[in-house]
């Protein structure tokens, strides 16, 4: 399973690191330390406590850090995936992006090769009226 730090999981989630670490400290979100000392969270904790923030209004806009990407599509929303719903040939992902919920509906073959699963960090790119995800 996926790890983040409280700087990964903070652009994740919209806000400061500081704020993240409040929240941390608070016991909101679970953390645990690596070898280094480094505080980490879980990406299933991750993805839960998204959801709980963006429903309660809590994140920001988002610090508009955002790594470099070659793509054409242009909106393009970092978060973390909450759900994975598997059919045979089909299949739906959810992405917390802040306060925003983005739901794509795409192969089984393509969530397999991406390895998404709930906890990993995703980028979901809207073009039109299709949403594109790209594995972080």
């Amino acid at each position: 399973m996926q790890s983040y730090t409280i700087g990964q999981a903070a652009r994740l989630l919209g806000v400061s690191p500081d704020t993240a670490r409040r929240w941390a400290d608070a016991g909101r979100v679970a953390t645990h330390r690596d070898e280094g000392g480094r505080r980490l969270i879980d990406g299933r904790d991750l993805a839960a406590f998204s959801v709980e923030v963006a429903q309660s209004g809590a994140a920001g806009a988002g610090s508009g850090e955002e790594d470099v990407s070659y793509t054409t599509a242009r909106n393009a929303f970092p978060g973390i995936v909450t759900a994975v719903k598997l059919g045979d040939v089909a299949a739906q992902v959810e992405i917390q992006a802040g306060p925003h919920r983005l739901v794509s509906l795409l192969t089984r073959e393509a969530v397999e090769e991406l390895g998404l699963e709930v906890g990993v960090q995703a980028t979901a790119r809207v073009k039109s009226t299709s949403v594109h995800i790209d594995r972080a």
